[in-house]
């Protein structure tokens, strides 16, 4: 039986970065590549209804004891489109402390001052990154775990639940559940394998939305623009000192939420601002989105009725209202990790999964980690001890717990 490491250095040689600006599903083409693949090895393993249907969704089940929950595990395959996931050079470590160097010609260190999560670590074999891209532990670990406890159902012989699996396109770009087959899937409820460190259970997640900003500007020769040069790019800019300096992912924590800017771009006569929104709470959620509002309005006033035009699109709410009438889905989740030795800790995640749509789709879905760290971006990395001991709490969750 493949290990659960080898699977995972296999999976990240594929380059599946998703594009937010992309109209199709994926939204890139080279995600069905890795689809194709998962889909191969499943048919290999024994799972006879393997399948990845038109818009890259993979799909498949291991029939188990009817009497028993059917269950789903579900992972994305496509990685962060903030940095690099082609041509990654993971390398196992064996980490007894200190720093890391991930490229001695580029200057690349991974320092333990500044990753303070590497001082838990010690003693484990890590694996990681040349630095010149992320590795993809987020979320093909998860997929590897997912594919690992698959293949132990199949050949143990024991009895357990039936594992409904599905691995999704464009979760890093707000899209992974939007055509997610939650009837044909069939699972009674499911659990998203896409979290961080060893023992994180989460059930509450960010509401969230994104945000495009367009300001409009009048360009005109610089010797000729007194009182006639209207420059987008010092409207776009005033917008952004106008948002709460404090409310910026670098400055909160936990149920915080945030104004992210994620990308500018401008020249005098046109800019444009996108941010992300993000709060636990859906009152503070809408004041956010309504603050955003207000100053359009205001710089409206100032400078000329259509000069900023904001888009508000919502991504996602908190989970946490669908799952807490369903509270045993949270508890067989602690309880397998209890099973294998692993302490869980329920904290909320900053950030969302497909489970927060797939939440709102009726089918219940908490988050379970993978046991990676430092998520997109060129000091991600992930134990193999950490993946190994998740591959045995996924298969805990199909006894009768």
């Amino acid at each position: 039986m493949e290990s659960v490491s080898e699977r995972f250095l296999r999976y990240v040689s594929f380059d599946t970065q998703s594009d937010e600006f992309s109209e199709s599903c994926p939204s890139t083409a080279k995600q069905k590549a890795l689809g194709q693949q998962l889909v191969k090895e499943m048919l290999s393993m024994g799972i006879r209804d393997a399948r990845m249907d038109e818009n890259g969704y993979v799909y498949g089940t291991v029939p188990g004891d009817p009497s028993l929950p059917v269950i789903g595990l579900i992972a994305h395959m496509d990685t962060s489109p903030d940095i690099s996931g082609a041509n990654v050079k993971p390398c196992i470590i064996q980490y007894d402390g200190g720093d890391i160097v991930l490229n001695a010609g580029e200057n690349i260190v991974m320092r333990e001052k500044d990753y303070p999560s590497l001082l838990q670590d010690q003693g484990k074999h890590l694996i990681v990154t040349d630095g010149t891209t992320l590795l993809g532990a987020d979320d093909k670990a998860g997929i590897a775990e997912i594919m690992t406890c698959a293949e132990a159902l199949i050949t143990s012989g024991e009895n357990h639940a039936t594992l409904k699996i599905a691995f999704t396109p464009d979760e890093e770009i707000g899209r992974g559940a939007d055509r997610f087959d939650v009837q044909g899937f069939g699972a009674d409820y499911a659990y998203t394998v896409d979290g961080g460190k060893l023992g994180e259970l989460e059930y509450e997640n960010f509401n969230a939305a994104r945000a495009k900003v367009t300001v409009h500007g009048i360009n005109i020769h610089p010797g000729s623009a007194k009182n006639k040069m209207v420059n987008s790019q010092h409207i776009a800019m005033e917008f952004h000192s106008l948002l709460p300096a404090m409310e910026c992912p670098e400055h909160t924590e936990g149920y915080e939420g945030f104004y992210h800017l994620i990308q500018m771009s401008g020249s005098v006569e046109e800019s444009q601002l996108r941010y992300i929104i993000r709060d636990h709470d859906m009152e503070k959620f809408q004041s956010k989105k309504a603050f955003m509002q207000q100053l359009c309005q205001s710089l409206n006033e100032k400078y000329g009725e259509g000069t900023v035009i904001l888009h508000i699109q919502d991504s996602y709410y908190n989970m946490r209202e669908k799952i807490e009438p369903c509270m045993y889905v949270v508890d067989r989740a602690k309880r397998a990790m209890e099973s294998v030795g692993i302490q869980p800790v329920t904290v909320p995640i900053r950030g969302g999964t497909d489970g927060a749509k797939l939440s709102f789709m009726g089918l219940p879905c908490p988050n379970l980690c993978t046991g990676g760290k430092n998520f997109h971006g060129r000091f991600e990395y992930i134990a193999v001890e950490d993946m190994q001991i998740i591959s045995k709490m996924l298969c805990a969750l199909f006894t009768a717990l």
